[in-house]
């Protein structure tokens, strides 16, 4: 067992990955989100409070609301925040490859996808 009685600063987001302004341990800005994403062995994300959106590449955009689970698979493209005029607060749990990777990074997500 190990218990961390400290965690590390809060920092931003860096802007290559997100739009708006994104904290490593929340949201703060109504309509922050991820660029499109995968991480190797997948991900889950937990919503804590708020509204928001989640969209696998090919799929619809998804609402997503406090209490609601998201399970996406290893190596599924996606992006996750929250909704245009929302807040979302989640906890999003992927487990490192063997060479450290959690996630490989791509494009922001385009305004008409993300209003869509």
């Amino acid at each position: 067992m190990q218990i961390t009685r400290s965690r590390p600063e809060t920092r931003q987001g860096p802007a290559e990955n997100f739009t708006g302004t994104v904290w490593l341990d929340e949201i703060a800005a109504p309509g922050a989100h991820t660029a499109w994403h995968r991480h190797p062995h997948g991900q889950v994300l937990h919503v804590l409070e708020g509204e928001g959106l989640v969209q696998r590449r090919g799929g619809a955009v998804e609402p997503v609301r406090a209490g609601d689970t998201v399970w996406i698979e290893p190596g599924e493209w996606h992006w996750h925040g929250a909704g245009p005029r929302t807040f979302m607060t989640h906890l999003a749990v992927v487990e490192a490859a063997e060479d450290g990777t959690t996630a490989d990074w791509d494009a922001h997500v385009a305004p008409e996808d993300y209003s869509a």
